[in-house]
């Protein structure tokens, strides 16, 4: 299986899953618990069976590290969820967590120490004032939303929760990468490996939204019945959107599996960048999300610092100035 191959998972695996799970948050906004839990799931149980061959084969990373990787990786997976209860919008959840590159660079310079070059801290300045204009904008629109000044009031204090949840999950989730990145220093990378251990261990912990996820199980069960042309089944559709959610969100992150180890990680980066750029694309235009457009403009300037970021313009001229090079040595 090849990059290509690699590629069109991603794209087709992570577009779909954002529009499928749109479609969940639309009906239920509240119904992170259960689409999590669907998706830890399902990955864990195809873990279990062809990476751990039933058990038979031992990790080459100590379980203690998984541990405090996957209380990491749960927690973002649940506080990212919960956000959208928070009057978050879609595409504004979508830009918010494209700031990763940000809360990375931070951490890497405060834990590890390192140091960047000036077009790092450049990528860094866009990311962040395209975030803090798409942020503001949303806030208008909330803000303006309601008549009544106390009833304003709470709706935007409401959605300044869901704006504290997403950043709090987006500082976790790099420090969970540095620790991840340390971790394959140490032992080498085994990221299928990671992969299972970080959907197998937190299924304990859903336990505790037991209830939650109960809930919407019947909503979900009292949702219209929709039929299946190809098997001919009807259920009901929000168990539909979920069954292809669940499937989806395994495409995507088997394609990213298979890029890491076909590609560079500029080109992992890249194609991901890209892919999130068109998902947000998709959800605008066929959910009609609102969208002004000083939001594009707010999207632009994430992407572009992500480009800048990534180095992509560097790679460009190296590559076209690379054969007229080797020419010149030629002659």
């Amino acid at each position: 299986m090849g990059p290509a191959f690699a590629i069109v998972l991603v794209f087709v695996g992570c577009c779909s899953n954002v529009v499928s799970l749109e479609l969940l948050v639309r009906d239920f906004p509240g119904c992170g618990n259960i689409v999590t839990f669907a998706q830890f799931l399902i990955i864990a149980f195809e873990g279990f069976i062809f990476e751990t061959n039933f058990w038979r084969k031992k990790p080459a990373i100590p379980i203690r590290n998984y541990v405090i990787m996957v209380t990491m990786f749960f927690t973002v997976s649940v506080v990212n969820n919960y956000a959208l209860n928070f009057n978050i919008a879609m595409p504004l959840h979508m830009i918010f967590r494209s700031g990763s590159l940000i809360a990375n660079m931070i951490l890497g310079i405060i834990i590890l120490k390192k140091r960047y070059s000036a077009s790092k801290y450049l990528s860094i300045a866009l990311v962040s004032a395209g975030i803090f204009i798409c942020t503001i904008m949303s806030a208008k629109q909330v803000n303006v939303a309601n008549e009544s000044e106390e009833q304003s009031l709470y709706v935007f204090l409401h959605w300044l929760v869901g704006i504290a949840m997403l950043t709090f999950a987006l500082l976790l989730s790099a420090r969970m990468g540095i620790f991840q990145e340390m971790l394959y220093k140490k032992y080498g990378k085994h990221s299928k490996e990671a992969l299972f251990y970080n959907h197998f261990l937190p299924l304990p912990g859903f336990l505790l939204l037991s209830t939650d996820i109960y809930n919407h199980c019947v909503h979900f069960s009292q949702s219209t019945p929709a039929l299946i042309p190809v098997v001919g089944l009807t259920i009901p559709i929000m168990w539909l959107y979920l069954l292809i959610n669940v499937i989806t969100q395994y495409v995507c992150i088997r394609g990213v599996f298979i890029l890491t180890t076909e590609c560079t990680s500029l080109t992992v980066t890249l194609v991901v960048t890209l892919r999130k750029f068109l998902s947000l694309i998709f959800s605008i235009i066929y959910f009609q999300n609102p969208f002004t457009t000083w939001h594009w403009v707010g999207t632009a300037v994430v992407f572009l610092g992500t480009l800048i970021y990534t180095e992509v313009w560097s790679s460009l001229q190296a590559a076209l100035h690379g054969p007229a090079k080797r020419e010149k040595k030629a002659e």
